[in-house]
């Protein structure tokens, strides 16, 4: 059994990580009542965005546009967002299971936002094409744009031929979905077969379709990856606070049973001094 000190000592510390995980899960509950909000604003915007532009661009016919079939590459890039802290529970490590299991490590350049996602793929075989880990210390959409103009850039050159976004969806503080989202190209199959059974018109475009396509597809592709970036700051602080809840609860329930664990200890000792004392009180008399 262990003695008194070491009892003490042990519930000393987690004392100490107790007062810690209270402490960060404070701030990461400020920080998810500002990211929330964000999240939350714009949310429905994203949402709109995507099934607005996805519903053009399989209007679109046999439009021979670079944005609306594969490239030649086999290459697949995806867009990682993770954060650049742990203690967040599985919050990180999600992404990189959804990435690693739905995706070939071989044939696939990662775009990492977050330098725990970056690792966690680089040490799975996955090529870091690009470390963008700042920006998911601050979102803004001009980060988003720069992302999704190399991106672009990479698919028109044939170095990759499909465009992924990796990232976790915020629905509460308490539940965070990860999600792997298919840019480009746009399947165009169940437009084909709507085409066939003449449910609906294919789409026009003025001035043409390549200029067109040419303006909205960055817009469409940076209004997502924005979206992606602020519901993963949430869904970070969300996982944080409830990590750090779950933390000091159990930091709590450890120091209850060191504290009975002393106090019998305690007892103990108490109950053998009392022994010896009588029996050598006995003893002499």
């Amino acid at each position: 059994m262990a003695s008194m000190r070491d009892i003490k000592r042990r519930r000393d510390s987690i004392q100490s990580t107790e007062q810690i995980t209270k402490a960060m899960k404070l701030v990461a509950t400020v920080k998810l009542q500002k990211s929330r909000a964000k999240a939350e604003s714009s949310k429905p915007y994203f949402n709109m965005m995507y099934e607005t532009i996805s519903s053009v661009l399989k209007k679109s016919g046999n439009i021979n546009h670079k944005y609306l079939k594969a490239g030649e590459s086999p290459k697949k890039a995806v867009v990682a967002i993770t954060s650049n802290r742990g203690l967040a529970g599985g919050y990180n490590n999600n992404i990189i299971k959804l990435v690693n299991g739905e995706l070939p490590a071989k044939d696939t350049y990662v775009y990492a936002i977050g330098r725990k996602g970056r690792d966690g793929l680089a040490r799975r075989g996955f090529t870091i094409q690009a470390d963008y880990s700042e920006v998911i210390n601050e979102p803004l959409y001009r980060d988003a744009a720069d992302i999704t103009l190399e991106l672009l850039d990479a698919f028109a050159q044939g170095k990759i031929g499909e465009i992924y976004l990796a990232y976790t969806s915020f629905r509460n503080a308490a539940s965070q979905t990860p999600k792997l989202l298919k840019l480009l190209p746009v399947e165009l199959e169940e437009a084909k077969d709507q085409e066939s059974r003449g449910s609906q018109a294919l789409m026009t475009y003025e001035p043409g379709d390549e200029e067109v396509l040419d303006s909205i597809v960055p817009k469409y592709m940076s209004s997502l990856i924005y979206g992606a970036l602020l519901e993963a700051v949430a869904s970070e602080n969300g996982a944080r606070m409830t990590a750090m809840d779950s933390a000091t609860s159990n930091a709590e329930e450890m120091i209850e049973d060191l504290s009975l664990q002393y106090n019998r200890a305690r007892q103990g000792a108490i109950t053998q001094e009392l022994t010896e004392i009588v029996a050598g009180a006995n003893a002499i008399s």
